[in-house]
């Protein structure tokens, strides 16, 4: 995908999902040049980072690369970055009751065991149904054949991520409806972000 410039100087965005119902939001990933700042989500919008690459300041604290931030609505600091940055961005509305405000180095953090034998799990966030994780796949390891209830959202981190319908490098973004199922693999090894439960169980579009 091309990078779409952004209001203001030295950022640039590419969009990967837009809802402007009753529960506007949007994903994407976003990229600034040194020096940079970026303007903060609307009202009633929280939102969701991963830092890909370079390093984020919000004048409390700086963030390199494989920190998860999370900001509800109502807790918008002024992100800005003095080398450069990509990131993984989600903002839409939370959930009422979902106020944590979450800072995790995912780089300095212990992986967790996984259901099957090469598979790691860091949890990054849980909240009623909805759950966000980076998961750890070695070479050759296959998953058992599952649904999601309330869809599922990956992005691959790095390696190949693969199932049953293709096969995903690093960079590629998937967004599977409620209901979707499939069976993954990889035979590389991969890093993926994964996010589960957060969409609508009406919902069929597929990304």
């Amino acid at each position: 995908m091309a990078w779409l410039a952004m209001a203001g100087a030295g950022a640039w965005r590419k969009p990967l999902d837009r809802n402007d119902g009753a529960a506007a939001g949007e994903t994407g990933l976003v990229k600034g040049a040194p020096g940079c700042s970026f303007d903060p989500p609307v009202q009633g919008v929280g939102e969701e980072i991963l830092v890909l690459t370079g390093e984020l300041a919000d004048g409390e604290a700086r963030y390199s690369v494989g920190t998860y931030l999370r900001n509800p609505p109502g807790v918008h600091r002024t992100l800005r970055t003095d080398q450069g940055c990509m990131l993984f961005v989600k903002r839409y509305p939370f959930e009422p009751t979902d106020s944590a405000v979450v800072r995790i180095d995912t780089a300095n953090t212990p992986w967790l065991p996984g259901r099957v034998p090469g598979l790691g799990v860091m949890p990054l966030h849980a909240h009623q149904h909805e759950h966000a994780a980076l998961v750890r796949w070695a070479p050759e390891t296959h998953f058992q054949p599952h649904g999601h209830f309330g869809g599922e959202e990956i992005l691959v981190v790095s390696g190949v991520f693969e199932d049953e319908h293709g096969s995903y490098p690093a960079g590629t973004w998937i967004r599977s409806p409620h209901g979707s199922r499939h069976q993954p693999f990889s035979r590389l090894g991969c890093t993926i972000y994964v996010k589960t439960g957060h969409l609508p169980v009406t919902d069929g579009h597929a990304g």
